[in-house]
């Protein structure tokens, strides 16, 4: 992730690799190899292991290999079982974070702890309103292709996102979504369905504000591309943009002040969230 400060960025590599290509996450591994020298430290096969905790030996041996994130639940019950005396709980945020993309995981570790977050997304629903069906069509259809545990790592980590929505710390969220997203038929026409009908249900939502930009608009200042404008505890904000896998925070107040701009601007262009609401409803309705 390129992390630009009083607009110079902290680093600007000459290329970035493609992601994915290193394999398993080096904490990833680190954190199986622990568990797996601890099982076995107490005699346990990973079918009895996995009895015990609740889990299949083949989820116990994806954890070990470092091929697959283990939840936190997974990492409660390994202690308990095992234990580990606290030795894999201290590492429970790292690997809740290792279950992102790399450039995304210091935006994953600020939106869990942010105020307000505002969006304007033109080529797919955005993570935090998105159906794991459809979540799952999106990164199952990525290139080159993750392996099974990994695009399931990744559909778990996104749904988890959406926990702040339930949470009491009362986010403010605004999202701004093209017409063209919501017509595009990712995963086939029950999976759009249901992910249109999940729209309908989170714009009902309080702390949700969520508008279509109709594509038969004159005027349209969302041409460049998605804009994420995120508020921290602390009184910043930042602003968040990302294409063909590179990605970019910035955190310099006076860029980030013509995003939210730009972000504003947009939503004046689009439809009110009452409209909005209807046209979700209808388009819901086209998929029978």
């Amino acid at each position: 992730m390129t992390v630009e400060d009083n607009g110079k960025p902290a680093s600007a590599p000459a290329e970035q690799a493609p992601e994915d290509s290193e394999g398993a996450e080096p904490v990833l591994r680190a954190v199986g190899k622990q568990i797996k020298v601890l099982r076995e430290q107490t005699g346990l096969t990973q079918l009895e292991f996995g009895r015990r905790i609740g889990y299949g030996v083949d989820q116990v041996s994806s954890v070990e290999r470092g091929r697959r994130a283990p939840k936190p639940q997974f990492i409660d019950a390994a202690e308990r079982v095992l234990g580990a005396r606290g030795v894999l709980k201290v590492v429970k945020e790292d690997v809740d974070t290792a279950r992102f993309p790399a450039r995304f995981r210091d935006f994953a570790i600020w939106e869990k702890d942010a105020v307000s977050l505002h969006s304007y997304e033109p080529l797919i629903v955005p993570g935090l309103l998105q159906s794991m069906a459809y979540a799952r069509a999106l990164i199952s259809g990525h290139c080159p292709p993750l392996d099974d545990d990994k695009v399931e790592d990744r559909v778990a980590a996104r749904m988890d996102r959406q926990a702040i929505f339930e949470s009491r710390k009362g986010v403010v969220t605004g999202f701004v979504i093209e017409e063209a997203v919501l017509r595009r038929p990712v995963g086939g026409p029950a999976v759009m369905k249901e992910q249109l009908e999940k729209l309908a249900r989170m714009a009902g939502r309080r702390n949700v504000s969520l508008q279509v930009m109709p594509t038969a608009r004159w005027e349209h200042d969302g041409v460049l591309g998605a804009i994420t404008l995120l508020e921290r505890r602390n009184g910043r904000t930042v602003a968040y943009t990302e294409s063909q896998g590179v990605s970019g925070v910035i955190t310099d107040h006076a860029r980030v002040r013509v995003y939210a701009q730009r972000h504003g601007i947009i939503r004046a262009q689009a439809l009110h969230t009452e409209e909005s609401a209807r046209f979700l409803e209808k388009l819901a309705g086209e998929y029978g």
